[in-house]
């Protein structure tokens, strides 16, 4: 006999250094959202931040994308969105997502795009927001250890960038129509960081369909 069925949908959104993708992984393989494995499988995990536009690393996509290429972004939403209405039964977990294009849109390119019917249609599906944030004084620590590992070190030269952002984001998460969760990750530690989640979608009911 088969329980409830889960069919968590998160999007995890914030500036950088603050955890994203380490959750996502971990939100996709935690027994409290999407169940207990007794071997590993592909859940769907996906980023806005791939960047899909060019053919060069680090390159343009859905977030920083050009203006010329606003009609390609807003048929990639489309596509992304549609999927999700004819796959709802099933779990979603998305790394940044349209607040994260809002958010360099409009600092770039002075462009707000409007995102008032993709968020009605999130809202109907169940998904929720959790706003990745980290006090401003532990960016420089979360830096040094990213360092350690990133292809791509010059993108973390200019900290204030991200505080920045994350001011930006704060206003563009209180204009959400989704349910939000706000998550101090400075602490680090991405196991009990990925069960405050996980809680807070079990107590509001965001595990599973709506009736």
């Amino acid at each position: 006999m088969f329980g409830k069925k889960l069919v968590p949908k998160i999007i995890l959104e914030g500036t950088r250094l603050t955890h994203k993708t380490d959750l996502a992984i971990a939100l996709n393989e935690h027994p409290d959202v999407v169940g207990p494995r007794r071997y590993r499988y592909h859940s769907p995990l996906i980023s806005a931040e791939w960047c899909a536009f060019t053919d060069v690393p680090w390159g343009r996509g859905l977030i920083n994308y050009a203006p010329d290429e606003h009609f390609l972004a807003m048929e990639t939403y489309a596509t992304w969105l549609r999927l999700f209405e004819l796959q709802r039964h099933y779990s979603w977990i998305v790394d940044r997502f349209h607040l994260s294009t809002r958010a360099y849109q409009s600092a770039v390119h002075h462009r707000d795009v409007d995102f008032t019917d993709l968020e009605r249609r999130l809202v109907a599906l169940g998904f929720r927001l959790v706003f990745c944030t980290r006090d401003p004084a532990s960016f420089e620590a979360a830096r040094e250890a990213r360092l350690r590992v990133s292809g791509n070190p010059g993108q973390y030269d200019d900290l204030g960038a991200f505080i920045a952002e994350q001011d930006r984001f704060r206003a563009l998460v209180a204009s959400s129509r989704l349910p939000t969760f706000e998550l101090d990750v400075s602490s680090g530690d991405i196991p009990v960081l990925a069960q405050r989640v996980a809680d807070w979608m079990r107590d509001t009911g965001g595990l599973y369909a709506s009736p």
